[in-house]
């Protein structure tokens, strides 16, 4: 059975970090280290951890270097065949591991699996919906119209991914590996994902199973919206300074793209008036973008006027009655995909 190096970065996550840590312990695969990151943390995140006696705990402590350069330690010290990152808010299901890593023993030519995820409030409890990407033939306009991956806690990673895509550089005063880039605070997920595709054989591909908990943050505010686009910008910048000739014909789309998930973001965090500001955004930047995805575009432009127009008690009563569709929808797409997996 192969070793897996699961890295969780740790920074002001002390109401969540046990659950996360417990999720790992529970794992049908056991034969893993857990390798957590205090990314110099003020809270009590750490103090909690250090509660858990299981010997394949192993606690790493640095100056705050951001959720990149948290993973990026983790990496440097792992000593597993696959990578796992689980963010130290969400958590998984006991399988979580032991079916990626049968993905990626049964598929040589998969670098990346990964599986969908169910959105969880703060508190954890499910809120019926789950992402739905795109599971297989994963190219770079699939990654540049919205990563399927989702969120950096879907992934098992094979160990020789990273070796391929592993640069040097002096950030903090000597030379070191990195693997994500530490110049980004955010949008570090897509930027890695990008660098795979584009500079690797390695593929890119999903599992049915609905195996991690996404904890939704409803707290956002319209000014994370704009650091988040501005973040993904400089992410397109670097990726065009690469492979101009495959990137920069896609600009116009990508940003569109990009521009609607912020959108749906925003509706999710019942923001209306940037909800409104960034579909229309999108749409100005990228008309096409409703041929090609009617339904998601329009759902997105019609969730956000009514977030912005309609009193919130009416809204919000709308909203459960189409989330409840939604799920109930999207449960039956999930088994039917399972059972299909089986034959």
């Amino acid at each position: 059975m192969k070793t897996v190096s699961v890295i969780i970065p740790t920074y002001n996550v002390e109401k969540y970090i046990a659950t996360a840590v417990f999720s790992v312990l529970n794992q049908t695969h056991e034969n893993f280290e857990l390798l957590i990151v205090d990314d110099g943390s003020p809270d009590r995140s750490v103090e909690i951890c250090q509660h858990f006696t299981d010997p394949r705990i192993k606690i790493i402590r640095q100056k705050n270097r951001g959720l990149a350069g948290a993973r990026n330690t983790g990496i440097r010290y792992a000593k597993g065949e696959y990578l796992a990152f689980l963010d130290g808010d969400d958590f998984w299901e006991p399988e979580m591991l032991a079916k990626n890593i049968a993905h990626l023993e049964s598929s040589p030519e998969v670098g990346v699996s990964f599986n969908r995820s169910a959105f969880v409030d703060r508190e954890g409890n499910p809120l019926g919906t789950y992402t739905m990407p795109q599971l297989n033939n994963i190219d770079l306009v699939c990654l540049l119209r919205g990563s399927p991956i989702g969120n950096g806690s879907a992934v098992v990673i094979k160990r020789e991914v990273f070796e391929a895509i592993r640069f040097q550089d002096n950030l903090y005063g000597t030379v070191e590996d990195f693997y994500f880039d530490d110049n980004f605070r955010q949008s570090e997920d897509i930027e890695c994902w990008l660098r795979i595709i584009l500079q690797t054989p390695w593929k890119i591909v999903g599992i049915p199973d609905v195996l991690t908990c996404y904890r939704v943050n409803t707290g956002g505010l319209s000014a994370n919206f704009i650091k988040q686009f501005a973040s993904w910008e400089k992410v397109f910048e670097k990726t065009r300074s690469y492979a101009p000739e495959k990137v920069a014909p896609l600009e116009n789309m990508a940003r569109a793209y990009q521009l609607r998930y912020l959108a749906r973001s925003a509706v999710r965090m019942r923001v209306g008036d940037a909800a409104v500001q960034l579909i229309n955004r999108s749409l100005s930047t990228y008309w096409q973008i409703v041929l090609e995805e009617p339904k998601r575009t329009i759902l997105t432009v019609v969730a956000a006027y009514l977030l912005r127009f309609l009193p919130q008690f009416i809204y919000h009563k709308i909203d459960a009655l189409a989330a409840n569709k939604v799920g109930k929808t999207q449960k039956q797409q999930i088994i039917q995909q399972q059972s299909q997996q089986l034959v």
